[in-house]
């Protein structure tokens, strides 16, 4: 039914007077998501190692620590950002002390008197953490091959190397995605955990 004297609108219609209320959309849209699976959720089993759902969490909530040296540090902070959204991976808490976070990436050209303010940081940071090596410049002193830079593999350990110069967010993504595949096929992680080795 509309009103009186009003133009016949959706926003005019008395949702009383309607004789049915009709949803526009497929009815199974609206079906309940948990009777589509034959089986009670309290008959599964889901079986794994104690090794692997530490491996599983440990992949999954990496903290980088907010540490750049040169023009890389702008393509990893725009992997932070909306576009790239490295969130999606469990890595979008960047941290400013080394003491809250698990991985360190090398954005940019290592010099003689940062690799041991690097090596320090990586002292501080707890066990267990990893290391990204991100450009040519921090793997292998890039375009500037003087007395001045050295290699980051000579100060501390490196888990992946990211090429480019400067490499872009996505490559860095990769990166990340190589490093959780590294942690996901670690052995031992229960033993190490608790101080057993």
């Amino acid at each position: 039914m509309l009103l009186q004297g009003c133009a016949p609108s959706w926003d005019n219609f008395i949702v009383a007077d309607l004789e049915k209320f009709e949803i526009s959309q497929p009815p199974e849209l609206f079906e309940r998501m948990d009777q589509e699976f034959g089986a009670p959720l309290h008959e599964g089993i889901i079986t794994t190692t104690l090794d692997s759902a530490l491996n599983w969490a440990r992949k999954n909530s990496l903290w980088p620590m907010t540490f750049g040296l040169a023009c890389c540090a702008i393509e990893m902070m725009s992997m932070m950002a909306s576009r790239y959204d490295a969130a999606r991976f469990g890595a979008e808490v960047f941290r400013g002390s080394p003491r809250q976070s698990d991985l360190m990436i090398i954005a940019g050209r290592v010099s003689n008197k940062m690799a041991p303010v690097i090596r320090h940081l990586y002292r501080q940071m707890p066990e267990p953490k990893w290391v990204i090596s991100m450009g040519a410049c921090a793997t292998s002193t890039g375009v500037f091959s003087n007395y001045a830079l050295v290699p980051v593999n000579q100060v501390i350990p490196i888990d992946v190397y990211v090429p480019g110069c400067p490499p872009r967010p996505e490559q860095l993504i990769y990166s990340l995605m190589l490093l959780q595949q590294k942690i996901q096929d670690e052995r031992g992680t229960l033993r190490k955990t608790l101080n057993l080795d």
